[in-house]
């Protein structure tokens, strides 16, 4: 039962100071942790509502005050969906990546980082991606990434549709590489990317720019669907060397609040 969860679990002697800072979670807390992992392992799934409030007093033996204030938790954690005065009950809703990107944001704007952090980030998440993407041997994958080059081609003599299109390419690539670890933490700066990246475009004026890079991203496909792994991630690297040369000239040390208020 939730309530034998919540009982102490130092019965055995503590120091006086760490005992003090240990605090048994509330029950309130742990049914919280019991429906955030139904959630996580895919028994509740998102659109659906929670069990009926009667039902889950029942299977969890706490009271009322105890089950809502779980509910509440998963609320604040963007978990589930609450439309006071509704009869249904929460609704389950899975956060996307934009549930992290916008807490990540005003860490490194409150630490005053600047963009040349942001990309050094970024050289290191994504030759490691591509070497990942190049080794699944996924014929799927590898047509996913051909079709967000395709929709590339169409921004040629668009500026900003190719900036937004550019950035989009680079996530794309992350995400099928597999490793949802990369893929979050690429998604978290993809918003900082895109707007440093369309701000370099639009001033940079440098005449076939776009075409160099679709040159760049055709030769990258053409690697990881030949599975060279570490010829994708060296060449991927010296991209990236040379891309943020030219997006970062003169910004390196410009803050990120300043990209994104």
């Amino acid at each position: 039962m939730v309530q034998a969860d919540a009982r102490r679990l130092d019965e055995g002697p503590l120091d006086s100071a760490l005992a003090a800072s240990v605090r048994a979670p509330k029950t309130g807390e742990l049914v919280a942790r019991r429906l955030r992992r139904m959630i996580a392992d895919g028994e509740l799934k998102n659109g659906d509502f929670l069990p009926h409030e009667a039902q889950l007093l029942e299977h969890f033996g706490v009271s009322r005050p105890t089950l809502r204030e779980a509910v509440r938790v998963l609320e604040s954690e963007g978990l589930v969906e609450l439309r006071r005065g509704s009869r249904t009950g929460a609704r389950v809703r899975i956060p996307g990546p934009e549930a992290v990107a916008l807490p990540a944001a005003l860490q490194l704007q409150i630490g005053g980082a600047t963009l040349a952090d942001v990309y050094t980030a970024r050289s290191a998440i994504e030759p490691t991606a591509a070497r990942l993407l190049a080794l699944t041997g996924d014929e799927e994958r590898y047509a996913a990434l051909e079709a967000a080059l395709e929709g590339e081609r169409d921004n040629l003599g668009s500026p900003a549709g190719f900036a937004v299109g550019s950035a989009r390419f680079h996530l794309r690539m992350v995400q099928l590489a597999g490793n949802q670890t990369l893929a979050l933490m690429a998604g978290m700066l993809h918003e900082i990317i895109l707007r440093q990246t369309r701000n370099a475009v639009r001033s940079s004026g440098r005449p076939g720019m776009d075409e160099q890079a679709l040159k760049s991203y055709e030769k990258l496909i053409r690697l990881v669907r030949a599975g060279r792994g570490e010829a994708a991630e060296t060449f991927w690297r010296k991209h990236l060397a040379a891309a943020d040369e030219i997006v970062l000239a003169g910004q390196a040390a410009t803050r990120v609040i300043d990209i994104t208020d």
